[in-house]
């Protein structure tokens, strides 16, 4: 009894059971000792009582013992990586989006729905957060189709503006939730909205602005809720990009290089996400032959295209084109990590 009184204690200070319960195990166990005392001829329904008394205590140790084991293994799946963490493609176009506007080709005609891609992002979500990498022009469009209630977070792989012109979007869950949103970039994607959005970081706030928390992030890793998020740095043609490695998944996008050193964090994942703009050479994007390439030589189990353009093709005839292990990512597309 001392011991388990200890651990009912512990407990307790740790808000995990109520006071409530130890001050109830306290006082059971105390009348239990003082009917020790009590001579031999109290009566049988006195006995009765000490009985019912005693397998009501058995069943308060049981249930303060399976609040201690729910506690641990709570502790133990937010802290260790056990949780599954939903990944939801918001958008998986190029800078234009397809179907571009006023083109005739045979993609942005095309009537198959996995032809139509929105600005590329993703949404990261386990059981109690959830992140936005990039807020793309189509961001309140894509919050709208996924039915996302609620957002903890957004995360900025560029300044680029298909990649941050949606920001002014995240005042619906200022207004909603009276919380401001926090919004993880760079010092350069910092100095970006700055200029873009002068009007959030202006002294004088016109009612109804977007309320935003800048977290800056650089090579460190860092934690969102219990979502770790790992930088790796790609190039853009000259310009510095963040991609995302969460578990052993990774998201790539707009890169045309990676260094070596980058490429080890890249290895052996078990999903990896790399742009594949389209099947000519392009100044600051991977081809589809030059992803195909890397995802090769990084050997990932599940490997998904993404920021298409309408010059790729048709999705049904590359999709025939692509290794077993590889796909062309489309909008609206969830995976489990």
């Amino acid at each position: 009894m001392f011991v388990f009184k200890g651990l009912l204690t512990f407990l307790s200070e740790r808000k995990i059971v109520d006071e409530a319960v130890l001050i109830e195990f306290i006082a059971l166990t105390e009348n239990e000792n003082n009917t020790e005392s009590r001579s031999k001829n109290d009566n049988m329904f006195f006995l009765i009582c000490i009985c019912n008394q005693q397998i009501y205590i058995i069943i308060l140790i049981i249930k303060v013992l399976l609040a201690f084991i729910l506690h641990f293994l709570t502790f133990f799946v937010l802290h260790f990586g056990m949780q599954q963490i939903k990944i939801t493609f918001l958008g998986t176009g190029t800078s234009q989006g397809v179907p571009i506007i006023a083109c005739n080709c045979e993609v942005c005609t095309s009537l198959n729905p996995f032809d139509n891609r929105l600005r590329s992002s993703i949404l990261i979500e386990d059981d109690v957060t959830k992140v936005v990498i990039d807020s793309g022009p189509d961001f309140r469009q894509q919050l709208l189709r996924e039915k996302v209630k609620m957002l903890n977070a957004v995360v900025f792989t560029h300044e680029h503006k298909d990649h941050i012109a949606g920001l002014d979007e995240v005042k619906a869950f200022n207004y909603l939730y009276k919380m401001r949103m926090p919004v993880f970039v760079t010092k350069r994607v910092e100095e970006a909205l700055h200029r873009e959005f002068a009007y959030i970081f202006a002294e004088e706030k016109y009612p109804g602005i977007p309320e935003i928390d800048v977290v800056n992030f650089d090579n460190d890793t860092f934690n969102i809720g219990n979502i770790k998020f790992e930088p790796i740095n790609v190039l853009h043609y000259k310009l510095p990009v963040k991609g995302f490695k969460i578990n052993n998944f990774a998201y790539v996008t707009d890169a045309n290089f990676i260094s070596e050193e980058e490429k080890l964090k890249l290895k052996n994942l078990d999903v990896l996400v790399l742009n594949a703009l389209r099947l000519e050479p392009h100044l600051s994007h991977f081809t589809l032959n030059q992803a195909l390439d890397l995802i090769n030589e990084l050997k990932p189990k599940k490997a998904y295209l993404t920021h298409i353009s309408h010059q790729l093709g048709l999705h049904t005839a590359i999709s025939e084109l692509l290794p077993g292990n590889v796909e062309l990512a489309v909008d609206g597309l969830q995976i489990i990590i």
